[in-house]
């Protein structure tokens, strides 16, 4: 069964201002269990903790995910097509720091480790996402490295 995960971005915030909207958009998910934020853009959010790999710090970041074909959540570290990583980013790849994440969707919460796609995989996912969300293209081509793709697999509540 196909769902429609077509969305479209017709306006990119400064990147300076990313940090700002991605706290706002905690709080307002936190506060309202779900009820708000929860979708953005015509894209459905989700909430991802992670404990920073050098602070040992519980971070929480609001982003945008879509399903793979096997229903995962795929979300996609592009950060406006900045020439660097998001920080979450670094931290969900440090195993060390985050064996798995906490992850809330609405208002289910539950804990998923962590699969950064490589390789044809990254390839595959990536052309159906821009498929769906062709806006991922315009930042890959704003930036030279290579827009990550991370897979978050549900292992419990």
């Amino acid at each position: 069964m196909h769902v429609d995960q077509k969305a479209e971005v017709r306006i990119t915030p400064p990147r300076w201002l990313i940090p700002w909207i991605t706290s706002a958009q905690v709080w307002i998910y936190e506060t309202s269990n779900g009820r708000l934020g929860a979708t953005g853009a015509g894209m459905p959010h989700l909430l991802l903790r992670t404990i920073g790999r050098k602070s040992g710090r519980e971070l929480n970041v609001c982003l945008p995910y879509w399903l793979d074909e096997d229903g995962s959540r795929i979300v996609v570290a592009s950060f406006a097509g900045g020439p660097k990583n998001p920080a979450w980013y670094h931290n969900v790849k440090d195993k060390r720091a985050n064996p798995d994440v906490r992850v809330r969707d609405r208002d289910r919460v539950f804990r998923a480790s962590v699969d950064v796609l490589e390789g044809e995989e990254h390839a595959h996912v990536w052309r159906a996402l821009i498929a769906d969300r062709p806006f991922y293209q315009r930042y890959q081509e704003r930036t030279e490295r290579r827009i990550p793709l991370v897979r978050l697999v549900e292992a419990r509540s």
